[in-house]
């Protein structure tokens, strides 16, 4: 049996064992912390290496895939390492959302992670403190979001309907029986 290879070799041979689009079993795995990894994951949802852009479309879903949130921070992570990087805001992008005949809403991420909104896959939407701007996100797996992009945050407001809550009236969807509150009531009429 052979030593398994360290360091980024190591992410990329354990993210491969992964069949398919399945996704290894990250949260099972306890590695001892090996430190930091100069990979940085921009809030435009570009990611880096030693500040380098990774160009493999390829490469960053197979990274996307051994990505793991910890209290202190984001990992990639293999079943003998664990290695810290550093994410400016949300790992992922939505890119995308369709309305299904159930009524559903699926995104698909800038990883190719498909993600139906609901109770296990809820959206928010915080306001930048400096902007004032909306900053919506969509939770995809086991604590990573997906930062959802504008044109896609645009396309749901327009989904959007209007309901009386403990806040008054706000503009939200639903999806999976799930409601999820966009903005204020009005918002889409500006």
């Amino acid at each position: 049996m052979t030593d398994p290879k360290p360091g980024l070799d190591g992410v990329i041979a354990a993210a491969k064992q992964a069949p398919g689009r399945g996704l290894p079993p990250v949260h099972l795995w306890n590695p001892a912390h090996c430190g930091e990894i100069d990979i940085r994951i921009r809030k435009d949802g570009v990611w880096f290496h030693e500040g380098t852009p990774i160009g493999r479309e390829a490469l960053v879903r197979l990274f996307s895939t051994v990505l793991r949130k910890d209290p202190d921070g984001f990992h990639l992570v293999t079943p003998v390492e664990k290695m810290k990087i550093v994410v400016e805001d949300a790992p992922f992008i939505a890119t995308r959302v369709d309305r299904l005949e159930s009524g559903a809403l699926r995104f698909l991420t800038n990883v190719g992670d498909e993600v139906e909104a609901g109770p296990e896959h809820e959206i928010r939407v915080d306001l930048d403190p400096a902007s004032g701007e909306p900053r919506p996100y969509l939770h995809v797996r086991r604590g990573l979001e997906a930062l959802i992009a504008r044109p896609v945050f645009y396309e749901l407001v327009e989904m959007a309907a209007e309901r009386d809550t403990a806040e008054g009236p706000r503009l939200g969807v639903e999806s999976n029986g799930a409601w999820f509150p966009v903005g204020p009531a009005g918002a889409h009429c500006l």
